[in-house]
């Protein structure tokens, strides 16, 4: 069985704190509109500026050929096949439903998003890009998690790079097996 690879969309594939008014080389620019209630208002929508989002479409095909099933663990959630996965090429991807774990601070410090993944991955080898994991988290991971697993860092002031495939294709091809 292949490792699974969860996908950060802000920080690793958008690279939200470049400088805002300079697109990376290589990126796209996405403007994904937003809606707002304002149940203050009568209950009427509002609208938002839309959302800038960088997105580099080779990226795409790299992740394909990493070797792992991907797996969108991102706030995006199902909307990430809608806006993100066509830019960059991806089809339709399963994603971690954080449901009411959105965003819920934990006392102990360790990332919302990583009781969740752990329990998808539910023993599998996995890796996980984001720009938001700490120490705290991968201790978490070695206690709760009976496989291996990679978290792997990416700033978000630039996004996936080449280094980060090539470890993510190392961890790939060690079959998860690198702790």
């Amino acid at each position: 069985m292949r490792p699974l690879l969860f996908l950060d969309v802000d920080g690793p594939l958008n690279p939200y704190a470049a400088k805002a008014h300079r697109r990376p080389e290589g990126y796209t620019t996405l403007r994904v509109p937003q809606d707002e209630d304002d149940r203050r208002g009568g209950g009427y929508t509002r609208r938002r500026r839309p959302l800038r989002v960088w997105l580099n479409p080779g990226h795409g095909p790299q992740l394909l050929a990493l070797g792992y099933d991907l797996c969108w663990a991102t706030t995006w959630m199902a909307d990430a096949n809608r806006w993100i996965a066509p830019v960059l090429g991806l089809p339709e991807l399963p994603y971690v439903d954080f449901g009411e774990d959105l965003f819920a601070d934990r006392p102990d410090g360790v990332h919302w998003k990583t009781a969740p993944l752990v329990a998808h991955a539910d023993g599998r080898p996995f890796a996980w890009v984001d720009d938001e994991q700490s120490t705290l988290d991968e201790e978490f991971v070695r206690r709760h998690h009976t496989g291996p697993a990679l978290l792997h860092h990416v700033d978000p002031r630039v996004g996936l790079r080449e280094p980060d495939f090539e470890t993510l294709a190392g961890y790939a091809r060690a079959g998860g097996r690198q702790r």
